[in-house]
């Protein structure tokens, strides 16, 4: 079960470099931001998201209500581009995030969920098997009359346990890319997230359906987002 860190700061300085199966009630939720307060690693997130050409192709552009951090515990990170070794990222990673801006958390408690998506199975160049899930899991909660600021949670639900990359070789560089979503409607009522058929295109029969695609199914939107890249070592 992956574990998520959500650090709140009160001024962020710094930038950083988861067929239906329903979920059961009793989920781990985590309450976001009344608004935000934009954040030069807002501005560095879309940048590196544009730049990587996720936007538009994975994802819609969005503004970010949090900065998404994940570190596996071989070390490597996730650093908004960097490439991490295929050895070193077998295991689920811990994932960080932290709020864009100052303001308090509210009292509404919605449920929110992290994916992994690979654009580019089995290459960029032939994304015939895109978009790949690695992994969705729900269920992060920040108690909202609690006033610490780093929490370790172990609430999260598996609905697609975690698969690790596993670039084929001479497919070039594959951008696996971490979404954090919540709510489009903000219910604070239990998400009835279904479970893709197959990891392959999300389960759709045809090329280019994914993370996205799923996510408008089950009424959700975008709040975080980072990516790294992987590659098979024979090239």
């Amino acid at each position: 079960m992956m574990h998520l860190l959500i650090r709140i700061y009160p001024f962020l300085a710094a930038t950083l470099g988861v067929a239906a199966e329903h979920l059961d009630s009793d989920q781990a939720i985590i309450a976001p931001p009344k608004s935000h307060t934009l954040q030069p690693g807002v501005h560095e997130v879309q940048h590196e998201l544009k730049k990587a050409e996720i936007f538009p192709t994975v994802i819609d552009k969005f503004l970010p209500s949090f900065l998404l951090d994940a570190e596996w515990p071989s070390g490597e990170r996730a650093g908004l581009g960097n490439i991490v070794k295929v050895d070193k990222v077998q295991e689920e990673p811990t994932i960080k995030v932290r709020r864009t801006g100052p303001e308090t958390v509210e009292a509404s408690d919605v449920t929110y969920t992290i994916t992994i998506t690979d654009p580019d199975a089995p290459s960029r160049d032939n994304p015939k098997w895109g978009e790949f899930c690695h992994f969705i899991a729900s269920g992060v909660k920040i108690p909202s009359t609690d006033t610490s600021d780093v929490f370790q949670l172990s609430g999260l639900k598996d609905i697609m346990p975690y698969k690790p990359p596993g670039p084929p070789p001479k497919t070039g560089k594959h951008r696996y890319v971490f979404l954090l979503f919540a709510p489009a409607n903000g219910t604070t009522d239990p998400l009835q997230l279904t479970k893709p058929s197959d990891r392959k295109h999300w389960g759709a029969d045809h090329a280019g359906h994914g993370v996205r695609d799923w996510a408008k199914d089950n009424g959700l939107e975008p709040v975080a987002a980072n990516f790294v890249y992987a590659q098979n070592e024979e090239q």
